[in-house]
């Protein structure tokens, strides 16, 4: 089956969650993001480090088109918005809309990520709950002598620097991934090669677009566009009043908040 998927990333932990890859070999860049592959609370995939002192706030795309053999196609879109505050505080929002089937109405659930209080809530506004769960402890800030060592390339892995340009309005730095799944290792009868090109603002430390290919899934486009680098209100980073709290992490929340990985990693 020939496929082609496009996507774009934005949500309250789009940025966390770089990751659900799809099955089979490789790492998948293709089937899904998050996560979130690099996320909004750091520079670099699964970072829980929050980025302070550059707040902002955005629209998160993702798109995904899927060529089937046949010829027909299978597109989709999804969007969101996001802010983080200069304490590092995210808030993604995403409007869900129910099967016609189903006869219920649109509805938002919204995602606040809280280093500063260390929770997470997930606010639904057609039951007006919000489960509240506690954030995992911070990862050490990188350099710190507790921080992890980089990852090792892989053998069929390759990374290109394709330096700094403007992107959506944003400067940001250019890495290409290509990783090529050798003939056999997951019974393909020809290598497969898969691309993924990321551009990470310098400024804000957040993928402003992410563009993979893998012949197994498609083609997936994920863009980060109206960004405004200004302070957004701290109302949005709290639970608003008329919202019943209740403790555990709910039904699931948009791409970052784990309903949906954002990204493959």
């Amino acid at each position: 089956m020939k496929s082609t998927i496009i996507l774009v990333l934005v949500p309250v932990f789009a940025a966390v969650l770089f990751a659900q890859g799809p099955p089979g070999g490789g790492r998948g860049f293709g089937a899904g993001f998050a996560g979130r592959g690099l996320g909004i609370l750091g520079a670099g995939p699964g970072s829980r480090t929050p980025v302070t002192g550059a707040p902002y706030s955005a629209t998160e795309t993702l798109q995904r088109q899927q060529t089937l053999s046949n010829g027909n196609q299978i597109s989709t879109k999804e969007q969101s918005n996001v802010y983080r505050d200069s304490q590092g505080r995210i808030r993604t929002e995403e409007t869900i809309t129910p099967p016609a089937s189903s006869g219920k109405a649109p509805y938002t659930v919204v995602t606040i990520f809280d280093p500063v209080g260390g929770n997470r809530y997930v606010l639904n506004s057609s039951t007006m709950v919000a489960y509240q769960s506690p954030l995992p402890p911070a990862r050490p800030a990188s350099g710190g002598s507790a921080s992890a060592p980089a990852p090792s390339a892989r053998p069929n892995e390759t990374t290109t620097n394709l330096g700094t340009q403007t992107i959506n309005g944003v400067a940001a730095t250019g890495t290409q991934l290509t990783e090529t799944i050798p003939a056999g290792a997951i019974g393909n009868a020809q290598a497969i090669q898969v691309v993924r090109i990321s551009w990470i603002s310098t400024e804000l430390k957040v993928p402003v677009q992410i563009k993979t290919s893998d012949p197994r899934y498609g083609n997936t486009d994920m863009e980060l566009t109206n960004v405004v680098e200004a302070e957004p209100s701290s109302s949005l980073f709290v639970v608003p009043a008329g919202y019943t709290t209740q403790q555990g992490g709910g039904p699931g929340g948009p791409r970052g908040s784990g309903r949906r990985g954002p990204g493959p990693r």
